[in-house]
């Protein structure tokens, strides 16, 4: 049994370096997770089809699809809207009004922070990440061209506005602030008063970090440099007034504070489609290709959610693996705080997938039962996984972290992954110690 543990071991840990190093090297995320999935179940001695064992006998196969088909068939509406509601604020030029409204108010000198604020306002607003990014890339090339900036560090700046303090914060529309829900009886505004603390921490101590390595990468010489590729953000464009395009995000909001009680993460569908249907009105004038916007957010979604899919299914084949119930129970089983075993474990499983979404979705069926049975505060825990899911998901591997610096922003990991890593995995490691601490202490409890 020993031995079967430690090969099982060797496979999971075997299985991560893989998803890492295939991911580091260009190959598809949708390849790269089965390929390492299958690494895992031969090293553990999983058979590999189901018609080789009995009905409910875990098997590669069995295992990878029910991982991957069981995350698209929780989440691909809200993937769907949020995809489609990005794609219309960004053809209708609502995005770009926001965003530049935001960069005329504060001007060059912050042109860092503008990028940063303008990437905040759309995730919070509920619009997907990877439209955020897409989105704002083509101003932040403008402004940190203006401002003679070293580029390989816009991935980072549009992380830290992005998958950071507004992410996994109370109140976000986003999906890693929505699935604890459905373990633990909360809503998206479980643990608001320590949220509000540990986002307001991320926030300045990020922004301050990736100042403070640009500044030294300036000093060093670095300066902005030119490509033919570079996007160029229209400023002879037609734009909605700012205030109206503002609407469609407090739409989101609102829908989904009212009702999230009732209909839980269901609610996120109603708010996102209402989202949808404020910018058609408002922005409807300014639209581009209005018809053609929401079929690419549809692409997107697929694309999107297949990514993350198919790094859920790796972990439906690593949780089915001897070796993973050994690390659960280990992580579970910290001395202390049990928050400190739920933020542990579900960093940990969320850096293995590389998704927070992922992770979240894989460790919470395990551990939620007990530390709810265990009388563990569930507003407290939903807190501390949402954060904890947003720090070691940003793993080089990560869809996001390799959309934005290879796909979006055209950089190499060697040169941009190292700022992207300080912002949104060590700046979010040292926010969840924040918050298992203020919890501990009672507060918001």
């Amino acid at each position: 049994m020993g031995g079967s543990i430690l090969m099982s071991m060797i496979g999971l840990i075997g299985g991560l370096a893989l998803l890492i190093g295939l991911t580091l090297k260009g190959v598809n995320i949708i390849i790269v997770g089965p390929v390492s999935a299958l690494f895992v179940a031969l090293m553990s001695g999983m058979p590999l089809f189901p018609q080789l064992v009995e009905d409910g006998v875990p098997n590669f196969v069995t295992n990878y699809m029910q991982g991957f088909t069981g995350f698209i068939m929780s989440w691909y509406l809200m993937f769907l809207l949020g995809a489609v509601f990005g794609k219309v604020m960004e053809d209708s030029g609502a995005a770009d009004a926001v965003a530049k409204m935001i960069v005329d108010k504060l001007g060059m000198k912050f042109a860092v922070l503008a990028i940063v604020i303008a990437c905040a306002i759309l995730t919070y607003g509920g619009v997907s990440l990877f439209v955020v990014a897409f989105a704002v890339y083509p101003m932040a090339i403008s402004l940190f061209k203006q401002a003679d900036l070293p580029r390989r560090f816009i991935p980072a700046t549009l992380a830290l506005g992005s998958v950071t303090f507004t992410m996994t914060s109370a109140g976000s529309p986003e999906i890693q602030n929505w699935i604890p829900m459905d373990y633990l009886e909360t809503t998206p505004y479980a643990g608001a008063e320590v949220s509000i603390i540990v986002a307001a921490f991320m926030a300045v101590f990020g922004y301050w970090w990736l100042k403070k390595i640009i500044s030294k990468a300036v000093k060093n010489g670095e300066r902005f440099e030119d490509r033919k590729t570079d996007p160029t953000f229209d400023t002879s464009r037609a734009l909605p007034n700012p205030f109206l395009a503002f609407i469609p995000l407090i739409v989101v909001l609102v829908i989904s504070y009212i009702f999230h009680d009732e209909l839980k993460q269901s609610a996120l569908i109603l708010a996102l489609l209402g989202g949808i249907i404020a910018t058609f009105i408002v922005s409807w004038k300014y639209f581009k290709s209005p018809w053609e916007a929401v079929s690419a957010g549809t692409i997107g979604a697929i694309i999107a959610i297949g990514n993350t899919a198919a790094v859920v299914g790796f972990g439906g084949v690593a949780k089915a693996v001897p070796a993973f119930g050994v690390a659960v129970d280990a992580m579970a089983s910290i001395p202390g705080s049990p928050l400190i075993g739920a933020g542990v474990a579900v960093s940990v499983i969320a850096g293995m997938t590389g998704s927070a979404s992922g992770g979240q979705t894989i460790a919470l069926p395990l551990l939620a039962p007990g530390y709810i049975e265990a009388g563990v505060n569930q507003e407290a825990l939903h807190r501390v996984v949402a954060i904890s899911s947003g720090a070691l998901d940003s793993l080089p591997h990560n869809g996001y972290v390799v959309t934005t610096i290879q796909s979006i922003c055209g950089e190499k990991h060697s040169a941009a992954y190292w700022a992207v890593a300080a912002t949104t995995v060590v700046t979010p490691l040292i926010g969840l110690a924040i918050a298992i601490i203020l919890f501990s202490i009672g507060l918001g409890i």
